[in-house]
């Protein structure tokens, strides 16, 4: 009898859905207080799973989901290099 692999499954903050890890961006809050995009998935930190899109993050960002899961008051610059980077990873 062949198993089938469990596909781990992440809710996005920014439209509540699930989808499977390997489809959402990490957005993570190092222990020296840095908040960045983690492409791999394995940094250390407090992180946070959101889709792929602008609007998501958007979303996100406006309803102060992404700073209250992160724990951490974010400022825009901050905003604004993620949301560029997410751009950029289309």
């Amino acid at each position: 009898m062949e198993q089938k692999k469990k596909i781990p499954l992440r809710q996005c903050v920014g439209c509540a859905e699930r989808k499977p890890k390997s489809e959402l961006l990490r957005v993570v809050r190092t222990p020296e207080g840095e908040i960045v995009l983690d492409k791999t998935g394995r940094k250390n930190g407090r992180g946070v799973y959101i889709c792929s899109n602008v609007k998501c993050f958007n979303k996100a960002r406006k309803s102060g989901k992404l700073a209250s899961h992160l724990e951490c008051a974010i400022p825009d610059e901050v905003f604004d290099a993620l949301a560029a980077e997410i751009e950029q990873n289309k």
